[in-house]
């Protein structure tokens, strides 16, 4: 199952004390930097998390896997995570 945006607000409810509203407010607000950041191209590094890069991808030409057709895939920008070694570990229960 998936930790979804609004376990992880009671969550941080739970383990902190401060108010429902102010432990939406601070989620929502850290998304949101972390997406503005994205967006004008920079890295994201939490240490001991991870780093989320904005990577360009060129134009190439693919092929639709039910029809076969060859078709055109504009370039585009993608986000790619790379998970720091701590929570590699922790993943991997060492």
């Amino acid at each position: 199952m998936a930790l979804t945006k609004k376990e992880l607000i009671d969550v941080l409810y739970e383990k902190i004390d401060l108010p429902k509203k102010d432990c939406i407010s601070l989620v929502e607000s850290v998304i949101d930097i972390i997406k503005d950041e994205l967006g004008k191209g920079d890295k994201v590094n939490i240490s001991g998390f991870g780093k989320w890069v904005v990577k360009s991808k060129r134009e190439r030409v693919g092929r639709n896997p039910y029809t076969g057709k060859e078709m055109e895939i504009k370039a585009r920008k993608v986000v790619t995570f790379h998970s720091s070694p701590v929570l590699r570990n922790a993943v991997n229960g060492q």
